[in-house]
């Protein structure tokens, strides 16, 4: 793999030691930066893939600038944005932010999957052939323009049999190993970090939307049994499907919620802002028998307050639930064309700021043909109740995602200078277990 194509790593957190993490939710509607303290806690049953408990310290946010899509379209302007609202947040939790955790929407986000078998001899399989496997796997994984931001272990198999967790200590022939890799554009994660780092600040990882999505809204038996989460952003649409407890597609377009305002503000002549305002207070996806009857004060681009409209309620629906049947629609087809069309018995699970328009589980209900129920953050101390929403769900999973990072698997892992050794990296490895224990 071309080490430049990789975005940059998270170091694999201390299961027992505490740190201060810094997320920061680049999206098209708005920005958000949460400054946290991350303590070690006892393992949980409903959420057991999670090693630290997170307190907030300090929340930012300022309305998206220079984001369009996901991706930036005016550097100065999204700079402007970033530092302002990584301000704010320091100032609350009287911390100075060096680094942060960012999340990825633009630049095309999806998956790839490979697989790569090597020969064990019919000896018991080893931590090393384990480490081979996932070399072979994810030495597949470059593809010229393209940005991999996840590389993650989806199963093994040995000889016939597939779907092994850890065949460590298991006995056969051929090893195999299947690896999910999440990409985008490069240029679009190279612009994103220009950005950042042109306000002083070292971005630690990046994470797919989706993937930070899922970490904070979903328990345990959700990921394990199988989940379609969809989030539904201001300017883009994610989808991130979770089986086994890992994710094991991801897929993105840009169409969302900034698209029903544009609809709203187009429809009724009116101004981006009443649009936004409208469509939060009275916006819906399903239609009700006194929509006629119930009407809605509107003015017009170009009047003032005093020559106020009254349209019936009816008009906004019939305006909103075009678009919403639209993203819901492409989300199913997208699903399907990869295979993974959602069924009567699959969850769905709908989070981002675009997910509490009125009617929005029913309608994706009736679209999607699944069992749908709204996802918030969970387990999280210290939120302000204007953050327990949706719409915070991608930000939150960035203060997960350190707890499963280690999981992932990028080649090469060393350097040939530590292989060259002859110890292969005993004095690396005692370095880092004394770091990581005391």
């Amino acid at each position: 793999m071309n080490t430049r194509n990789v975005t940059p790593r998270m170091k694999p957190l201390s299961a027992r030691k505490s740190a201060i993490l810094c997320a920061l939710d680049v999206g098209t509607s708005k920005i958000v930066c949460l400054v946290a303290r991350l303590m070690p806690i006892e393992s949980s049953d409903t959420l057991r893939g999670r090693t630290h408990r997170c307190k907030i310290l300090g929340i930012g946010h300022q309305r998206s600038r220079g984001i369009k899509g996901g991706a930036v379209v005016d550097m100065d302007e999204a700079e402007q944005a970033i530092r302002l609202t990584v301000d704010a947040a320091e100032r609350m939790a009287g911390v100075q932010v060096e680094s942060v955790l960012v999340n990825v929407t633009g630049g095309r986000l999806a998956s790839t999957h490979y697989n790569a078998n090597i020969n064990v001899g019919g000896d018991s399989v080893d931590s090393g052939d384990v480490h081979r496997v996932l070399e072979a796997a994810a030495a597949q994984t470059a593809r010229q323009g393209q940005a991999v931001l996840h590389s993650l272990p989806t199963g093994f198999s040995l000889d016939a049999t597939r779907g092994i967790r850890d065949p460590k200590g298991m006995i056969g022939d051929k090893l195999g190993a299947d690896m999910h890799v999440v990409g985008c554009d490069a240029a679009a994660t190279r612009n994103l970090m220009l950005a950042i780092e042109r306000c002083h600040l070292d971005v630690e990882a990046m994470v797919a939307t989706p993937y930070a999505s899922g970490l904070s809204a979903l328990v345990d038996d959700e990921a394990d049994m199988g989940t379609v989460l969809i989030d539904l952003g201001g300017g883009t649409t994610s989808i991130g499907v979770f089986s086994g407890e890992r994710i094991v597609h991801v897929d993105a377009f840009a169409v969302g919620g900034n698209h029903v305002t544009m609809d709203v503000a187009r429809g009724l002549t009116i101004r981006l802002t009443d649009a936004e305002r409208l469509k939060t207070l009275y916006g819906s996806c399903i239609a009700s028998t006194s929509d006629e009857r119930e009407a809605i004060a509107i003015t017009q681009v170009g009047e003032d307050g005093d020559h106020a409209h009254h349209v019936p309620k009816s008009h906004l629906v019939r305006i909103v639930r075009p678009r919403v049947e639209e993203i819901l629609e492409l989300v199913r087809d997208r699903l399907k064309a990869a295979g993974l069309a959602p069924g009567v018995r699959q969850r769905v699970v709908l989070t981002g700021g675009a997910c509490q328009l009125t009617g929005m589980p029913e309608a994706a209900r009736r679209i999607l043909n699944s069992q749908v129920r709204i996802g918030r953050p969970l387990g999280i101390q210290g939120l302000p109740e204007s953050a327990k929403s949706p719409a915070f769900s991608a930000s939150l999973g960035l203060l997960i995602y350190p707890q499963v990072a280690g999981i992932e698997h990028f080649e090469p892992r060393r350097s040939n200078v530590m292989k060259g050794t002859g110890t292969d990296g005993y004095i690396s490895r005692v370095g880092r277990w004394l770091r990581e224990s005391f």
